[in-house]
């Protein structure tokens, strides 16, 4: 058995590593963050417990739909940690592409932003996919990452802001043991 978020992240931490940078990142507006293998760890576990505390489980999958910020990791670690499969979208596809792939993977939860930068324009992310995705009948809870500051609906019962989802999520959360053969992700081609 391995844990992908765990080989990432917590053998780092437990090898007194935990202060050395894990990656640089580099925003579209100019912004910069050093993150740390105890940084990513910490939001990692804490992203991991709100998604079981949310009803996912190991097996049920996970759509990502962010621009690359930081949380992109974590969302992609966390999953990993509790054995969610997880579909990441690429960004700069159409919000159909969105609804397929969470169609077709019957996803049980969406991590998207609020809107996104790019080259000095802002472009709404979650409002489009909100039109789109209404009606999928596994979709359970749509986490909305505040990216861009942007204003958008946040439909009750099934949407949640990521802050506010890590903010009061239990702290630890041991990787589980996952048979080699279990998928990390899914891929699909358009």
């Amino acid at each position: 058995t391995l844990n992908a978020s765990y080989n990432c992240l917590d053998r780092h931490v437990e090898a007194g590593l935990g202060n050395r940078v894990a990656f640089h990142w580099h925003g579209e507006e100019g912004e910069q963050r050093d993150i740390t293998y105890a940084d990513l760890l910490r939001d990692t576990q804490r992203l991991a417990n709100a998604l079981k505390d949310l009803g996912i489980r190991k097996g049920d999958v996970v759509g990502i739909y962010l621009p690359m910020i930081p949380e992109v990791v974590v969302a992609m670690l966390a999953c990993a940690r509790i054995g969610a499969p997880h579909t990441v979208v690429f960004g700069g596809f159409a919000p159909t592409a969105v609804r397929e792939r969470l169609e077709v993977s019957q996803a049980k939860a969406l991590i998207v932003a609020d809107g996104a930068r790019r080259k000095g324009k802002f472009i709404p992310v979650k409002q489009p996919v909100d039109e789109v995705i209404a009606d999928l009948p596994d979709l359970e809870t749509v986490v909305v990452v505040r990216s861009a500051g942007a204003e958008c609906a946040m439909r009750p019962g099934r949407d949640v802001w990521f802050e506010d989802l890590i903010a009061g999520a239990n702290p630890i959360c041991p990787a589980e043991p996952m048979e080699a053969e279990h998928p990390l992700f899914l891929l699909y081609s358009s």
